[in-house]
């Protein structure tokens, strides 16, 4: 079937000398991967290896058949060409960062508009924006809606917050964070993205709050694992 959909590139690796293997998140059709003949090959390939950079938003015609696992291009273009997110070290790295961490929880091959459309309406918006500190922080955090793991933001006046039951309660279990950490992580239970541009963290504070958010992750989403590039996200906002 030949299908006509916006996609979001989430990863793409090297296949022979010449070829690519993209992964994307479709509009219509959750994750899909496709096989790209000769893109590394200027004068052959058909596609350009440019279109296929991480987290790309791209509109594509594609033939997607449900008895292979890899598909195939007919068409495709970019849907918005980013001014500064693959140019910016800092953007990029958090693209690079982001992109991994969507690979591991999009596994779905069924459409999810809104969470396709929360990722786009993000990416557009980080492009304009230049405190990039901590949008990673906001993204995944308000991602969490669109997974059914947000966190339940009632009694926030309880001193402690669970990480693994996603609530505030009044006692100290496992899993429980308080004082501090806890100061730090509730803003951004449920924020909105222009909510906290101005708020200053150190570079410390950053890195516990993510370190909550992933950790918050790896309670609720089975199979999550560390990002392998937060190493390098971390030299780069150091």
């Amino acid at each position: 079937m030949v299908v006509s959909t916006k996609a979001i590139v989430i990863s793409k690796i090297k296949y022979n000398d010449s070829d690519l293997i993209v992964k994307c998140y479709t509009a219509s059709s959750g994750i899909k991967s496709y096989m790209i003949k000769n893109a590394l090959k200027s004068k052959k390939g058909k596609f350009r290896p440019a279109y296929f950079q991480l987290l790309s938003l791209l509109e594509i015609e594609a033939d997607h058949k449900e008895t292979r696992s890899l598909h195939y291009f007919k068409e495709v273009r970019l849907h918005k060409t980013y001014e500064s997110l693959h140019t910016n070290v800092f953007k990029s790295t958090v693209l690079l960062f982001l992109s991994e961490v969507l690979s591991m929880i999009l596994n779905e091959e069924e459409a999810n508009l809104p969470l396709f459309e929360y990722i786009e309406t993000t990416l557009l918006w980080f492009d304009t924006v230049e405190n990039t500190g901590i949008f990673h922080h906001q993204f995944l955090m308000g991602l969490t809606k669109f997974l059914g793991i947000n966190p339940d933001t009632e009694h926030e006046e309880l001193p402690y917050f669970n990480l693994q039951e996603g609530k505030f309660q009044a006692h100290n279990w496992e899993h429980c964070v308080s004082g501090g950490n806890l100061e730090l992580l509730k803003p951004f239970l449920g924020t909105k993205f222009d909510t906290y541009l101005s708020l200053e963290l150190s570079s410390i504070q950053k890195q516990e709050l993510l370190n909550m958010i992933l950790g918050y992750f790896k309670l609720h989403l089975q199979g999550f694992k560390h990002p392998k590039s937060l190493t390098v996200l971390s030299q780069v906002y150091s």
